[in-house]
């Protein structure tokens, strides 16, 4: 997994498909989906983490980017 699109077609494999109108909302349910599907033994480790790395990252650029429109 290179981007957020990849997450997002692997979790419409397993019938998941998030959008809630909020970037940040999305990513941050995107992230709880991909660590019940790794709970689940649906993942495999590699994919978990880069997952997760992605996610953590562009959650942190979400933040960083409503801080600085709140300003």
């Amino acid at each position: 997994m290179k981007t957020i699109y990849d997450i997002q077609q692997h979790l419409k494999k397993f019938g998941t498909i998030i959008y809630i109108g909020d970037r940040l909302a999305d990513l941050e349910l995107m992230e709880e989906e991909v660590r019940e599907l790794y709970k689940s033994q649906c993942m495999m480790t590699e994919d978990y983490q880069m997952a997760m790395i992605l996610l953590k990252s562009e959650i942190a650029r979400q933040k960083d980017r409503q801080k600085r429109e709140d300003l």
